[in-house]
């Protein structure tokens, strides 16, 4: 309990602290309001001058969060709150700030992020995918711009000429795969002027529990061609759908580990005419039986990938988002191609690599942004060096939480479900499904067609129709099943009449982490009830 209870001193210190600070930034609402759009531009340089000439960052905190605090009124018609001062402070700091969703991460963000791009040494800002990084950058871009700052935006798709002018910009927006990659091939070329990067100095991360948490010690590889073997791969393929599992090899659900069992070897061994498949020269042949095991077992179609245009397309367990153009390595890849029944592509040699983990540490300064993040403050802090100071709300969260339900089999769960949205849906009431694979959202969707009941299907396969899917979800009557892809970083509006008819009701159909993400992300203050 005593740990506990130091934990929670400490947080009410930093919210009295960031309190103080936040009246003295509202203190100068007055002064920052009688001054015209020229003006209040103009500090942006007054700001850059003054740090030039030796003022800290935290000497020109209170004056430049004013600045942004009216420039967002003028410009977004948003005003910042004094809960989101204080978040933003804690940012400015090198800290995570703890908010719930609803209360405006996002611009929370613009006023630490604005105080350090005065230094001239870039911020980027980070979040978990392109959607919201475009969005975010061309609706906060605005806010940026109007006070004298230059933003870009990081995309995949970019050429390195476009890569570098957006690094250029004092303001960067980005996902942390991309931001990961560009670091790695910076570090290939010959000349520092190939590079896109600059010396990595601020960085705020949206969802920051996601990314140095949950995906923290996933490696980003860059890979080269290898050798071509597809004969072998598919002769691999072949072989191990006649395997029997448990009896001929093993599989740990934990792990995700394969391994043949001794009437597996035998088999193999006869299989291939060989006398030992240990034998160092069979090394190779192993390989790829281990890899084709791994395929069939562990690999699933619509779970962990999809096949689309007759390619592997990655499914990213996090964010439920498709990961075109990425390959898995060691033969995974190629292997799963043979399954499938694919043309197998060339097989890749890890060139360069490193986990988020890695890279993000070696930003300069380092903040985040989250619903969900106390629960892991210990890792936090010993890995990251970073504190959560948990924000208080503006506003009581009006969200219901109802008893979860447990059910003995899948189809009577998809039943149930079914039944339950039909019964809410015949009401107007807007649902959400939520769920954790791509696969589950379809069977969810079949069982809805059946009733005759109209959805939206939000996955991985149609993302692109997502900003529609997510504009239409609270409207009355609306029924949405979506992946992860929905939980994270994504704003549902109720439409009008919502709220008498209950709210928003969101069923989420599997008790896993991602599903917390789900229900955490579901903290809107209009009035929501939750049932996993």
């Amino acid at each position: 309990m005593g740990i506990l209870t130091k934990i929670f001193d400490q947080n009410k210190r930093d919210i009295k602290r960031l309190t103080k600070m936040a009246d003295q930034i509202d203190a100068l609402a007055g002064d920052m309001e009688k001054l015209s759009d020229d003006q209040l531009r103009e500090k942006t340089e007054e700001f850059k001058s003054r740090y030039q000439n030796g003022a800290s960052t935290d000497d020109l905190l209170v004056e430049a969060f004013a600045v942004v605090r009216e420039g967002a009124k003028r410009v977004l018609g948003l005003y910042p709150y004094k809960v989101q001062l204080m978040g933003g402070i804690s940012l400015h700091e090198g800290n995570i700030s703890e908010m719930k969703t609803g209360e405006g991460k996002t611009l929370t963000a613009t006023m630490p992020v604005y105080l350090n791009a005065i230094t001239g040494r870039g911020v980027h800002v980070i979040t978990v995918n392109e959607y919201l990084a475009s969005r975010d950058a061309v609706e906060m871009g605005k806010l940026y711009e109007f006070l004298g700052l230059s933003v870009g935006l990081n995309l995949n798709s970019m050429t390195k000429e476009e890569k570098q002018e957006a690094y250029r910009a004092d303001i960067t927006y980005g996902t942390n795969n991309e931001f990961g990659f560009d670091y790695l091939r910076d570090n290939m070329v010959l000349y520092s002027e190939q590079k896109v990067q600059r010396p990595l100095h601020f960085c705020v991360i949206d969802e920051v529990d996601s990314i140095l948490i949950d995906e923290a010690r996933t490696p980003l590889i860059i890979s080269g061609s290898a050798q071509k073997s597809a004969a072998l791969y598919m002769q691999a393929n072949a072989f191990v759908r006649t395997l029997k599992r448990e009896e001929e090899y093993t599989y740990d659900e934990k792990t995700k580990g394969v391994q043949l069992t001794e009437e597996g070897i035998t088999k193999s061994e006869k299989a291939f005419g060989i006398e030992n498949l240990f034998d160092i020269k069979h090394v190779t042949l192993l390989h790829h039986i281990n890899q084709a095991m791994k395929a069939q077992a562990s690999m699933h179609k619509d779970v962990d990938y999809v096949v689309q245009d007759g390619e592997i397309v990655i499914v990213d367990q996090f964010t439920g988002r498709l990961m075109k153009g990425r390959r898995y390595s060691e033969g995974l890849h190629q292997a799963i191609e043979a399954k499938e029944g694919l043309e197998i592509q060339n097989e890749s040699m890890t060139l360069a690599t490193i986990t988020f983990q890695n890279y993000f540490r070696m930003y300069e300064k380092l903040s985040g942004m989250t619903g969900t993040a106390k629960t892991e403050e210990e890792e936090f802090r010993n890995i990251y060096n970073m504190n959560v100071v948990c924000i208080p709300t503006n506003r009581s969260i009006a969200r219901d939480d109802r008893p979860d339900l447990i059910y003995a089999t899948m189809q009577g769960k998809f039943k149930a479900v079914a039944d339950d949205i039909a019964e809410r849906h015949q009401a107007g009431q807007p649902v959400l499904v939520g769920t954790v694979a791509i696969e589950t959202s379809e069977i969810i969707s079949a069982f809805l067609s059946k009733k005759g009941i109209k959805h939206n299907v939000l996955n991985a396969k149609n993302h692109e129709r997502e900003a529609e899917i997510i504009a239409e979800a609270g409207s009355k009557g609306a029924v949405t099943i979506a992946t992860n892809m929905a939980g994270r970083g994504t704003d549902i509006k109720l439409g009008e009449g919502v709220k008498e008819v209950g709210g928003l009701a969101l069923l989420v159909q599997s008790a896993t982490r991602a599903a917390v993400s789900i229900i955490s992300s579901a903290d809107v203050l209009d009035g929501r009830e939750t049932q996993v």
